[in-house]
């Protein structure tokens, strides 16, 4: 049964964090090589897209605690425990939907999200990565580590199978369900430059979870 994603979130908050670092191929590095990725200083500003209750923001602000983040999220009940695990963090939090919050422009040294993004179109992200490139500054860049389709078949089968899902259970509103629709890594790669992204690099992956690259 397809979940509304916030709600979602929302019914597995107790067990998220455990369910992140084990369950998911290559979780106990991702976290802390995404992090290492993110712009050292005090007074920089980080954009994150889908923060959750901020795993890749642990290792982060370990050794950067003045770094300014600016975080958005569908679920209020993950920007809590968010809160709660940076009581002095320097954190302005935003519930609601990435796509429709103003990113403003030239406002962020870097942007980052971790395993979010895998559930929504391309047409959806390119959108949303043009909005993110005005928002960095000139130097500025994004780090995406998420999970990807291994091949163009993985890729629309699940698409259809939400489709389908959808129309069995008689959704026909535009919001958010819960389902994994998982571009591929060359796919994502395109749509960042499209988007008018600089370079863009596949860095590392673990399975199929890599991390991307984006320059401004």
């Amino acid at each position: 049964m397809l979940e509304k994603m916030d709600v979602f979130f929302e019914n597995r908050l107790s067990g998220y964090d455990e369910h992140m670092r084990n369950d998911i191929e290559g979780a106990v590095e991702f976290y802390p090589y995404t992090a290492s990725l993110l712009p050292r200083g005090a007074g920089v500003a980080i954009l994150d897209l889908g923060c959750g209750t901020g795993l890749e923001l642990e290792a982060y602000l370990a050794y950067n605690p003045d770094a300014h983040v600016t975080g958005i999220d569908l679920s209020g009940a993950m920007l809590e425990r968010l809160k709660e695990k940076f009581p002095k963090g320097n954190l302005q939090l935003i519930c609601g939907s990435y796509f429709d919050v103003e990113l403003g422009a030239e406002q962020y040294d870097a942007a980052v999200s971790v395993e979010s993004l895998h559930h929504f179109p391309g047409e959806r992200k390119l959108e949303l990565y043009r909005n993110l490139l005005r928002s960095l500054k000139p130097e500025g860049y994004f780090v995406l580590t998420d999970y990807f389709a291994p091949t163009e078949e993985f890729e629309k089968e699940c698409f259809a199978t939400l489709e389908k899902l959808k129309q069995e259970q008689g959704i026909c509103d535009d919001g958010f369900y819960h389902y994994d629709t998982p571009l591929t890594a060359e796919h994502e790669t395109q749509i960042l430059r499209e988007a008018g992204f600089s370079e863009v690099r596949i860095l590392k992956n673990w399975g199929a979870t890599y991390t991307i690259l984006a320059k401004r």
